[in-house]
């Protein structure tokens, strides 16, 4: 199915943009982990979002989807591993699947921690961030499965199903990826082991990875005051963007960023017209 607007990132921001969007007319897909995985559901309080004194992360985080959803964006649990964009539509791939979509906007949050070492170079020839996707061509075979979020202990029992010989670790500290122009080992919080393949499952994907030609500022995206990136038709708000990580700001964002996104697939629209 094709959308007027793809949303990576199922936080304040991410719902904040596809409610605004939806409110404009526009068919809206938001693509998200598992509530449980976003940092706002750990919060006991929010005790500075207007109107909402003393309201939990996690009820929060729960009435902002809902809202979303009561107004017709349509909520998938999954991870965005790729994209591609074709001059005219942005293409991206959420596990095995692809969906195309005229406007993205990225509000993924913040990707906390540096690659592992081992981890780029290897990309590809035993490296994967997905068991769905790559797990068929190493049935049979040993893999590590290092899991940062409910969904990896899932990934690792699919795994299992598809018949590789799979080991297990949640959120280690230290991951070190071995191998000449294959995966061949890894060693885990000290522990080493001869595997064929690396899956490592993170909640999101640094933003630079998921769009190569991304323009940043230090560690954030660099956006203009309509929320637009360097790249046609893709918009970023809320943590991604920069301080300061607040939900108020982020859901600010977010409402710019759904309306300018809006704006821009009615522009295409015309000018196709």
């Amino acid at each position: 199915m094709s959308y007027d607007i793809l949303v990576i990132g199922g936080g304040p921001a991410g719902l904040s943009a596809a409610l605004n969007a939806r409110a404009r007319g526009k068919s809206v897909l938001v693509v998200s982990n598992d509530l449980e995985d976003n940092p706002l559901w750990k919060s006991e309080l929010v005790d500075n979002y207007p109107g909402l004194p003393g309201v939990t992360g996690a009820e929060l985080l729960k009435a902002l989807e809902d809202h979303a959803a009561r107004a017709g964006a349509e909520i998938r649990r999954g991870k965005v591993l790729n994209t591609a964009y074709d001059g005219e539509s942005w293409y991206v791939s959420i596990g095995a699947d692809v969906e195309d979509a005229k406007a993205l906007i990225l509000a993924a949050g913040i990707v906390r921690g540096k690659k592992f070492p081992g981890e780029e170079a290897l990309l590809g020839v035993g490296v994967s961030y997905c068991a769905t996707c790559d797990g068929g061509l190493y049935r049979g075979k040993d893999v590590a499965v290092i899991g940062y979020d409910a969904e990896s202990r899932r990934e690792a029992d699919f795994l299992e199903e598809i018949g590789c010989r799979v080991r297990f670790f949640l959120s280690p500290k230290e991951v070190e990826i071995q191998g000449q122009g294959k995966v061949s080992g890894v060693t885990v919080d000290g522990e080493q082991l001869a595997v064929d393949a690396a899956f490592l499952l993170r909640p999101s994907m640094a933003p630079t990875d998921l769009f190569p030609e991304l323009e940043t500022q230090g560690s954030y995206v660099k956006v203009d005051r309509s929320m637009a990136t360097n790249l046609p038709g893709l918009f970023a708000a809320g943590d991604c963007t920069g301080g300061p990580l607040q939900v108020a700001k982020a859901t600010g964002e977010g409402l710019i960023a759904g309306q300018k996104a809006a704006a821009y697939v009615d522009a295409l629209t015309r000018k196709k017209g």
